[in-house]
């Protein structure tokens, strides 16, 4: 049971933002890209610090700048096409 505690709950955090993050994208929310790159944030930090797992900061890198990407471009992909384009 300690080990659910071994982090000082700050894996759970990471854990619960990147669920509550799947859901607001699912219901189209931008806000879904800011909460995965929170989460992202602390998986770095865990994975750097207490965990001691580099390959796990390093896929934390990568999904982060994919929701930032995601982020930037949401308004672009979400545009209706102009009736002059037609």
């Amino acid at each position: 049971m300690t080990s659910l505690f071994e982090y000082y709950l700050v894996d759970w955090l990471g854990m619960g933002l990147s669920l509550i993050s799947v859901y607001l994208l699912g219901n189209r929310n931008k806000w879904g890209f800011l909460l995965f790159a929170l989460s992202n944030v602390i998986f770095i930090f865990l994975g750097l610090t207490w965990m001691n797992s580099v390959g796990m900061a390093v896929g934390n890198v990568a999904f982060m700048l994919i929701n930032i990407r995601g982020y930037l471009h949401w308004d672009k992909n979400n545009r209706e096409p102009s009736a002059s384009s037609a």
